[in-house]
């Protein structure tokens, strides 16, 4: 018998501390805004999560603590379950989320003044992790037809330079929504390993797709000693508040420059609920996220479906992975400012506009579909009014 989880019957969530709900009146300078940005989930997290965080509670002890080799475990029986991925366990490095884990890799890979490849529009914390270094990010364009995305390997070969370090990589892309193929993350790594880079690659929403998805070092064995790949639970489960990530990295020489870095940062310590919610999340949720992507994909497909049917001004492609959906409103003719103006003032919308992605995001906007259904069509309703 198959367990039943209702995505449609949940919480208020308003009033809980929320950043995305409580937050987003006062960031878009609106009143009662329907909050569609920030990627976290309206939806509780998995009973299975939240009954290991009240064990963990009941023993009543919160002092330093330590990983145990269960946690780690859990983590490589996920990968190689998840995502045929086969992980040891010396290659794995708690990180307390997957920002500061990009923010370790550029101080570990670059020295001031290094350059890395970022292809573009991509999730505005790359630009931050690399430009926070005293290094510069250099954005490569991603090809793009009018819907769909590709890397553009001729523009990255223009933009690299002797001061180019690493390449940096969203897999599945956020905020386009690609799962790249295969054989294109083979051929960022082939990239990499003729002009001497290292990888960089977030895959934080690779539990979040809709096709098939391949682990980067899987499609690229052959860069094992020059990659790092950033994993965790915390969008697939949506417990990004519990600051939980697991960084994989192969290349014992880059690995043991990493966990340098991370002692000058005094970044090793996991605070004492990181356990028992990754072990509750990879080893007794499955069921839940199982049950979670075919209602994302309803939440998307409907959007998709009204966008395309009713609103000729947009563009819209659903997305492969990931549960954001990227809007092309370039034919409004709005600058960055203006589009968010318009989403929140004519549509009392909290939208990310595209600007924040880089400049190649400019006319864009970014819409979170990890709600209710109700609240999609809110949203719809919202849009309708104020495009009307």
């Amino acid at each position: 018998m198959s367990v039943q989880f209702d995505f449609d019957n949940i919480p208020p969530c308003r009033n809980r501390s929320s950043l995305k709900w409580d937050a987003a009146d006062r960031f878009f300078g609106g009143k009662d805004l329907l909050p569609l940005w920030i990627a976290d989930m309206d939806f509780p997290a998995a009973p299975g999560i939240v009954e290991q965080l009240h064990q963990r509670a009941d023993t009543q002890w919160f002092g330093y603590g330590m990983l145990s080799p269960e946690y780690y475990q859990t983590v490589i029986s996920w990968m190689e379950h998840r995502h045929n991925a086969r992980i040891e366990r010396e290659w794995v490095l708690f990180t307390p989320g997957v920002v500061p884990a990009l923010h370790f890799a550029v101080q570990t890979v670059c020295k001031l003044g290094d350059e890395v490849l970022v292809p573009s529009p991509v999730y505005g914390p790359f630009y931050k992790a690399v430009e926070s270094q005293g290094c510069t990010a250099v954005p490569c364009p991603l090809a793009h037809d009018g819907l769909r995305y590709s890397f553009d390997f001729e523009e990255m070969e223009r933009r690299i330079t002797p001061a180019t370090k690493a390449l940096m990589l969203c897999s599945p892309h956020n905020p386009v929504g690609r799962v790249w193929t295969a054989d294109e993350l083979a051929q960022t790594a082939r990239f990499c390993i003729e002009h001497n880079l290292v990888a960089i690659v977030d895959e934080i929403h690779h539990d979040l797709v809709f096709k098939q998805h391949t682990f980067y070092l899987n499609a690229a064995p052959e860069i094992a000693d020059r990659c790092i790949v950033c994993t965790a639970p915390s969008k697939t489960f949506n417990i990004a508040g519990i600051q939980a990530a697991n960084t994989i990295i192969p290349g014992e020489k880059l690995r043991v420059a990493y966990r340098k870095t991370m002692a000058r940062n005094h970044a090793f310590s996991a605070n004492s609920f990181v356990e028992a919610a990754v072990v509750g999340a990879y080893g007794h949720s499955e069921a839940w996220l199982d049950a979670l992507l075919p209602y994302l994909k309803g939440n998307i497909d409907l959007f998709c479906s009204v966008i395309d049917a009713d609103f000729p001004a947009l563009k819209v492609r659903a997305p492969e992975g990931t549960y954001l959906v990227w809007i092309d409103c370039r034919s409004l003719g709005k600058t960055n400012d203006e589009l968010k103006a318009f989403f929140a003032d004519r549509c009392g919308l909290a939208l990310n506009a595209g600007g924040e992605y880089g400049l190649e995001g400019e006319g864009f906007a970014r819409v979170n579909m990890a709600c209710t259904r109700a609240t999609v069509q809110e949203c719809l309703n919202r849009l309708g009014r104020g495009c009307r």
